[in-house]
């Protein structure tokens, strides 16, 4: 028996989503061990160095992340953040250390008080001011495309979460 074309075509596009299932199967987060902010090292870190070249520093992290295979985070935000502190810390818990160095090119960039460096969400179509900090872009380098437009202020809230929760965010993005 013989299949028309369009048969066959469809078979050969199930046939490639099956090949590609398992490069889209979920990775799931690290169990943290910490189920309260109140147990992340204090004081909480200042992550945003405020004299960093931040177009040199996103351009090397995304030859990094392509090198590495990774998908590239830039972590807008600044110091005086609570938000962007405690996601910081969360971030040093060494479970999640490992998760993110695993699967992401991580770069901190200060935006100051929303008047700095704002060429780097904009580079990602963000051109509105932010709706909070920390706001984070999820970047597959090798289009530089934002993966995860309309979610990037997520954790500008991020001292209502746990800190699991902001790791299955992380996660739900590979």
């Amino acid at each position: 028996m013989r299949l028309p074309a369009r048969s066959l075509c469809r078979i050969a596009l199930l046939a490639s989503a099956l090949a590609a299932a398992p490069a889209m199967a979920a990775v799931h987060a690290p169990h943290l061990d910490i189920a309260s902010f109140d147990q992340l090292a204090q004081p909480l870190p200042l992550p945003y160095n405020t004299t960093a070249d931040a177009d040199r520093a996103v351009a090397e992290a995304r030859q990094r992340a392509i090198a590495r295979h990774k998908l590239l985070l830039v972590d807008l935000g600044g110091n005086w953040c609570p938000d962007c502190r405690i996601l910081a810390g969360t971030l040093e818990n060494p479970r999640l250390k490992a998760f993110v160095e695993e699967h992401y090119e991580l770069v901190m960039v200060d935006i100051g008080r929303f008047d700095k460096n704002l060429q780097i969400p904009a580079r990602y179509g963000i051109t509105r001011r932010l709706d909070g900090v920390p706001a984070l872009l999820v970047i597959d380098p090798h289009d530089n495309r934002l993966i995860d437009k309309g979610h990037v202020t997520a954790l500008a809230d991020a001292r209502n979460m746990s800190p699991q929760a902001l790791a299955d965010w992380l996660a739900s993005w590979l």
